[in-house]
Formats: structure tokens, C-alpha cells, sequence
């Protein structure tokens, strides 16, 4: 096989335009079904995704992975590129984590609130939130 046949292109496209783009020998992202890791060569799929940790194990630095803060979206895979559509995505060195940590502490508080009001709605809402500012904590500090 030719080398180019053993690389997956990986890309994050979201509303705001491109976030990743970069040549990977491998890719792991938070599936609905679970953990999803992706190599060349793997057949046609489509998968939703959720909140969670996408990782990319780049060939241009083998022992390092890119880690990004993806909050839903999809993936398709074909002819060796996965493309990732996510409502919003963040690179681990991007990540502000002082602003993390403050989104953090509004969806707690908006829980609390939401809870005393029996809100169901504003509920589930700040439940999300809170889900995607620890998403981003832990990626900063790698801790998925």
C-alpha cells in the first residue's frame, strides 16, 4: 500500500468555520454508542456524537495526541477523511479555563435555581451547560 492509503485526514468544521485540520494515523471520538476509534482504510459510517473528548493521534508527531472539546455534532468517514461537524469544538490549548471554570459555577448555580423552581426546561438546560464546561476542564487538564 501507498502511504497516503494508511492516513486519515481529520477536520472539525463548526458554525464559526474550521477548528482541526491535520493528516492523523488515528481518531477517537465520543460516539452515542460509546468511544469510536477510526484508522484508514475504515468503512463509509456516519455517527452521532455527544459532549465529549475527540482525540487524533497525528502522523506528523506519533506520540502526541490532539485533544478537542467537542459539544455534539457528527461524523462521517469515506475515502479517508473523517469529517467532523460539531455545534462547537475546542482545541485543549485554546481552552480558557478560568472561563471554564466560571461557565462551571453559572450552570451549578442555574441547576440549584432551576431545581428550587421545579423548571424542567431551564433544568435540563443548565444540566447541559454544566456537562459541556467540565468537558472543557477535563480536556484542558487531559483528564478524559
Amino acid at each position: 500500500m501507498a502511504e497516503g492509503q494508511n492516513v486519515l485526514t481529520v477536520n472539525i468544521v463548526t458554525p464559526s468555520g474550521i477548528v482541526y485540520d491535520h493528516r492523523a494515523s488515528m481518531v477517537v471520538v465520543p460516539a452515542m454508542a460509546g468511544q469510536l476509534g477510526i484508522m484508514a482504510n475504515h468503512e463509509p459510517i456516519i455517527t452521532p456524537l455527544e459532549i465529549g473528548e475527540l482525540r487524533v493521534k497525528r502522523t506528523d508527531n506519533p506520540g502526541h495526541e490532539d485533544a478537542i472539546a467537542i459539544n455534539g455534532g457528527f461524523m462521517e468517514v469515506s475515502h479517508n477523511i473523517a469529517s467532523i461537524v460539531a455545534d462547537s469544538a475546542e482545541r485543549a490549548r485554546d481552552i480558557d479555563i478560568d472561563r471554564a471554570q466560571s461557565a462551571k459555577q453559572r450552570a451549578e448555580t442555574a441547576i440549584k435555581t432551576a431545581s428550587e423552581k421545579h423548571d424542567s426546561n431551564e433544568l435540563v438546560r443548565a444540566q447541559i451547560a454544566l456537562q459541556r464546561a467540565m468537558n472543557r476542564i477535563n480536556v484542558k487538564n487531559h483528564l478524559l
